[in-house]
């Protein structure tokens, strides 16, 4: 009987489109982490999406909708073909490497998010345009390094900075926020800073 059973592993591989119903609220570790899968349409109930979830996919695209409080790390990791990311107004955490090595060329992160992870967007080399929402009160390690921003803004809700979260070497301007109380080692070293605006 068992030999009769399809190569379950084989067709998860060959899924190309995927469309998770509103009666899902979980999205799960590496659960549709495959080179074939080029599109994915949330539910509208989904609250979390899981280490690794959509990881070293072919998704170009991305919409995160307002029901998803939190991104796993990894989640979105080496996803080069992702250029376009929208993210719900009820984030609050994106985790480690969650949008590191992507195709993303900007992000806005909404004011209901409170903490970037570490290597959140590290290596997301088209990275030109990141808005920071007025609640994040972490910036993680390396979080934008190797990104390409020219200037950025520090919310005055930010604290902490963590070591080398800025190495962005096309970086010419920051306006820092008010509140930071720890910068970390590194945070902007090797970028092109000629102005500093508290």
């Amino acid at each position: 009987f068992y030999d009769l059973l399809p190569d379950l592993t084989e067709v998860s591989r060959r899924i190309t489109s995927v469309a998770i119903p509103n009666s899902v609220t979980s999205i799960g570790r590496l659960s549709f982490s495959n080179p074939f899968l080029t599109s994915i349409t949330l539910g509208n109930s989904v609250t979390t999406i899981g280490y690794g979830a959509f990881q070293r996919t072919q998704l170009s695209s991305i919409a995160i909708p307002n029901s998803v409080t939190s991104i796993g790390d990894s989640a979105f990791y080496q996803v080069g073909t992702l250029t376009t990311a929208t993210l719900g107004n009820s984030l609050s955490t994106i985790g480690q490497s969650a949008f590191g090595s992507t195709g993303l060329s900007s992000i806005a992160i909404p004011n209901s998010v409170t903490s970037i992870g570490d290597s959140a967007f590290y290596q997301a080399q088209s990275l030109t345009n990141v808005t920071l929402g007025n609640s994040v009160t972490t910036i993680g390690r390396s979080a934008f390094a190797l990104t390409a921003e020219s200037s950025i803004t520090i919310p005055n809700s930010v604290t902490t900075i963590g070591h080398g979260a800025f190495y962005v070497p096309s970086l010419t301007s920051v306006n820092l926020g008010n509140s930071v109380s720890y910068i970390g080692n590194g945070a902007f070293q090797g970028t092109s800073l000629s102005t500093v605006s508290l």
